[in-house]
């Protein structure tokens, strides 16, 4: 099979075997998305080796569980071990034992084939395309700020970055307060969020604006990021922080001391209420895609998701 490997900072589209499931479930990849994670491992993030991505939709092909073959599934990316107390309350996302798909220990799925436990994976509805499906983990670790953090009506919300997650996260945070702004560099960018009912700010217009949000969300995947959040959010009030990047932001230690900032880290989200939310048409993530490719241009494809402006890259398995 053909997958995208990362070996020491090198990206290359090799032809290997397709993987020995063992007790878990083969899955045919038919679509991936590219995301900053997967940018940021290649530039070295996380030290990981092998096959990469972790955001995808396919359909199973084997399994122990007969009842999930020839479904259509998304899968949750971490891996659990299954016995450890997190585990066994349901949540593997941070079983001391995880291996997390395309990122730690366990090949991804920019790739014709991938595997997963069984448990890992959640049926596709008809109603929702593989393009969409592609959004489910993203989403699901977008409207995971909800588990950590609460949202009321009166709460007023930043979401500092206008790329891919931190347009899901001001989308899905519109869903519960009714004041959520976004600030970006971007006018299409910005225009996505506008229609979703979130306030438009470009960065110049928001360099002014001090301890005046609740809750401040830092998606931008730059260093800039915490500086600008620390400086937007009230005394009491919450930082919620998103982004994985290759490198090390400064913190304003006294400032978060001193005006008492609750700084919150936000990794993955649970998988079913993003399924619902697209579902259900709450949460519209077309706008999102800039353009979608075959694997065999995958390297491509990396390139143009890393320019400026791109929003998500989608990779087809198949012409």
């Amino acid at each position: 099979m053909k997958a995208l490997r990362v070996n020491k900072g090198s990206l290359s589209l090799d032809t290997i075997g397709v993987p020995d499931a063992g007790a878990e479930a083969l899955i045919r990849v038919t679509a991936s998305g590219i995301c900053n994670t997967d940018l940021e491992i290649v530039r070295g993030y996380s030290g990981f080796a092998g096959t990469i991505g972790h955001e995808f939709v396919g359909v199973v092909e084997s399994c122990g569980d007969e009842g999930l073959i020839g479904k259509r599934v998304v899968g949750e990316i971490n891996a659990g071990c299954g016995s450890c107390p997190l585990c066994q309350a349901g949540d593997p996302r941070h079983c001391p034992a995880r291996t997390v798909l395309g990122i730690l220990g366990r090949d991804g799925c920019h790739a014709e084939f991938t595997t997963l436990p069984a448990r890992n994976l959640f049926e596709v509805p008809a109603e929702i395309s593989d393009t969409e499906a592609v959004f489910v983990e993203p989403l699901a670790a977008a409207a995971g700020i909800a588990e950590q953090v609460a949202e009321e009506p009166g709460t007023r919300v930043a979401v500092i970055g206008d790329g891919k997650l931190g347009l899901l996260c001001a989308m899905t945070m519109r869903l519960s307060a009714d004041k959520v702004s976004i600030v970006g560099r971007h006018s299409e960018k910005l225009r996505i969020a506008e229609a979703a009912g979130v306030e438009p700010l470009f960065e110049k217009d928001a360099a002014n604006l001090e301890k005046c949000y609740d809750v401040v969300v830092e998606a931008s995947g730059s260093a800039s990021g915490f500086s600008a959040a620390a400086r937007m959010v009230r005394p009491r009030g919450t930082i919620v922080l998103k982004s994985t990047f290759h490198g090390s932001p400064e913190w304003p230690a006294a400032q978060i001391v001193v005006d008492e900032i609750t700084v919150v880290g936000s990794r993955c989200g649970r998988f079913r209420p993003a399924i619902e939310l697209l579902g259900s048409r709450k949460v519209d993530v077309l706008p999102l895609v800039s353009e979608e490719m075959p694997l065999d241009d995958g390297i491509r494809a990396f390139r143009r998701a890393s320019e400026k402006g791109v929003l998500k890259v989608v990779l087809r398995m198949h012409r």
